[in-house]
């Protein structure tokens, strides 16, 4: 009888083994055995997805209408961009009002640059890239983006979990661009390899790829805000290289209610294409 229960447990503690080795890569995110094609938990890049954006309370911030920040970005020692971003929280509308007293602004269709004689070199890329690296913990379920989840990755000297965001052919400026997205434990976002096609080949833009590193995060209404990004040349072989080749600072986060003109198009201003 003794032998009988030995066999049993035994074979108990076997099974469990390899349930458990079956189920390591699933982390803490519940998944159905056919990937959530059938009722009840989400497929594992949804169950991804939805645990980013609960660490960022991205319930919260669609809550509210609308966010500003200043931000002063700088590439190679030199000033890039300097001013207030104010954008609706779901990205349909934004705003760049510079310290040169020149502004940009979408109004949900078209961008457009005040005054006339500002100058409009970099305005599509200014409007909408910064307010995208800011947005992105929000962006990982818009229509158009893929998420693969990649399991733990080697980013230098630290294993952390990572995804990779694709889109589909019309979403966006450039939807070549990809980002492979790396996770701090609280599964906020510490990392984001990138490679920007926007004016290049895309031969060009994954020759020289970079990074973008989230810190010093600030919680305003309960919602975390990175308030520093530095910028690195990266590769997912390698990981990050060097020292930075640029850095933002935000600060000053508001979200804020609108009058129905803050995204009108200025009476100075013309059509950026």
């Amino acid at each position: 009888m003794k032998r009988i229960l030995l066999i049993f447990f035994l074979s108990l503690f076997f099974i469990q083994c390899k349930n458990n080795g079956e189920n390591a890569e699933q982390k803490m995110y519940p998944i159905e055995p056919d990937g959530g094609i059938g009722n009840g938990a989400p497929s594992l890049d949804q169950a991804f997805t939805e645990a980013v954006e609960s660490a960022h309370h991205k319930k919260e911030f669609m809550n509210e209408e609308a966010v500003s920040f200043d931000i002063r970005l700088n590439f190679g020692g030199q000033e890039r961009v300097a001013g207030k971003l104010t954008m609706l929280t779901n990205s349909g509308k934004i705003r760049l009002d510079k310290k040169d007293g020149s502004q940009l602004i979408f109004d949900g269709n078209s961008l457009y640059l005040s005054p006339k004689d500002a100058d409009d070199k970099n305005a599509r890329f200014d409007a909408f890239t910064w307010a995208y690296f800011f947005a992105m913990p929000y962006k990982l379920n818009d229509s158009g983006v893929n998420i693969k989840p990649l399991g733990d990755l080697q980013l230098n000297d630290t294993l952390r979990d990572a995804l990779k965001m694709t889109f589909e052919a019309g979403t966006g400026d450039s939807s070549d661009d990809w980002y492979v997205v790396y996770l701090n434990e609280d599964k906020t976002l510490n990392t984001a390899g990138y490679i920007v096609t926007f004016g290049k080949t895309i031969e060009k833009a994954e020759a020289e790829p970079h990074a973008i590193v989230y810190s010093d995060y600030k919680t305003v209404k309960g919602i975390p805000l990175a308030t520093n990004w530095k910028f690195y040349n990266w590769t997912q072989e390698k990981g990050i290289e060097g020292t930075p080749i640029g850095e933002a600072t935000l600060s000053n986060f508001k979200f804020i209610n609108l009058s129905e003109d803050f995204f009108n198009k200025p009476e100075d201003s013309k059509r950026i294409e």
